[in-house]
């Protein structure tokens, strides 16, 4: 019998990985449910990767910490899909990341990181400058072994495993005394700047509070002691009243333009009830979680009939052990794209001044949103 509300909840399966250390030393962790956990021999001895010149340099005017990577110039760059990278290896001559010749979901550590876990000691320097190591990690998330496809094109439960993987990634760096924060996201799109096709996603753990989350985090906190509520709760509820910026929802879920949105065709999506990170959202949240992240992608790949690029940002609570009360589980998608073939690009007001400006109501395109039927 589905349960209230009318939407069939699929069968669970147990959660399996197993985690293998590539002969630079760096790990990669195989999940599974419906087939066996790859056989991949562990190499014997591990080398591992330099990196030249990675270190955090302190933005003294904004008091704000500006990663430095150099050895990222070498990443690979829009290679033919023949030689992907996060394909597996189906020839022993031409490994790729992924030493098998298939898999369900993958994560494996950034062979071109901007944080590691154990980064070179910083360049020294004299006030005003400051320099600290790039302490952290940053891993690459693969939702499919399937080269040509898209998150809005995998069915519902594989994208509630891929929240199974996310879940346990944040629970594991969560876990590691020197991560403060994790940071879940993906990029899509050459326009975003996107060197791989492959569908895949980051993590990004680090080692302080990044400003855009800190920011939140006091604004919710403020509101809060002013208010004795979540300010995400009551935006939540306010959309929900409102109605005209909804674009999808379900019994956990919903997705909508939000009112002060800065982007064209931005999306948020929020969980109904107050869930402070991935690790509070319960079995039926998740599959909800699942269910709304396809219709949105959906949604976006059938606007103009091209998938649509995109950043994907998951906001939740930070990893310091601190006392968060305002966190709320959420997440933004900003596309680039004001119509089919113009971007928005953050110009003079935007980058100068940290002001956007929208030539576009979130209430017209919500509209437009909720009018394009998710193809099947």
């Amino acid at each position: 019998m589905p349960p209230a509300g009318g939407m069939p909840r699929l069968a669970a399966m147990p959660l399996r990985k197993a985690r293998v250390t590539k002969p630079d030393g760096r790990h990669l962790w195989y999940y599974a449910w419906d087939r066996p956990l790859p056989e991949v021999a562990q190499p014997s001895r591990a080398h591992k990767l330099e990196s030249e010149g990675l270190e955090l340099r302190r933005h003294p005017v904004l008091d704000e910490w500006v990663i430095v990577a150099p050895e990222r110039q070498g990443r690979t760059f829009l290679p033919p899909a023949r030689y992907c990278p996060l394909c597996p290896t189906r020839n022993a001559k031409s490994p790729t990341e992924v030493p098998s010749r298939d898999y369900e979901i993958a994560v494996f550590e950034n062979r071109f990181p901007s944080l590691r876990s154990d980064p070179p000691a910083p360049s020294k320097t004299r006030r005003p400058f400051e320099t600290s190591r790039a302490l952290g990690t940053c891993e690459v998330t693969l939702y499919t072994s399937a080269h040509d496809t898209t998150l809005a094109q995998l069915p519902v439960e594989h994208i509630t495993r891929l929240v199974e993987v996310w879940t346990d990634r944040y629970r594991d760096l969560a876990a590691r005394r020197e991560i403060a924060y994790v940071l879940i996201f993906e990029n899509r799109g050459k326009e975003i700047g996107v060197t791989l096709t492959h569908p895949h996603g980051q993590i990004y753990g680090f080692s302080y509070l990044p400003p855009e989350p800190a920011r939140e985090l006091a604004v919710a906190r403020r509101y809060r002691r002013e208010h004795g509520r979540c300010l995400h709760c009551d935006i939540v509820a306010a959309e929900l009243r409102d109605k005209q910026r909804i674009v999808a929802q379900n019994e956990t879920f919903v997705a909508f333009v939000p009112h002060y949105a800065r982007f064209p065709y931005e999306v948020h999506v929020a969980s109904k009830a107050h869930r402070p990170s991935l690790l509070e959202l319960t079995a039926a949240e998740r599959e909800g979680l699942a269910r709304v992240m396809k219709i949105i992608t959906q949604k976006y790949d059938g606007l103009w009939d091209f998938p649509l690029p995109y950043i994907m940002v998951m906001h939740q609570r930070p990893t310091d052990g601190g006392r968060h009360p305002g966190c709320h589980f959420h997440i933004e998608f900003t596309p680039p794209h004001r119509t089919p073939d113009k971007l928005k690009f953050l110009a003079g007001c935007e980058t100068g001044a940290g002001t956007y400006i929208l030539d576009a109501k979130a209430e017209d395109t919500a509209r437009r949103l909720r009018s394009v039927a998710p193809r099947t």
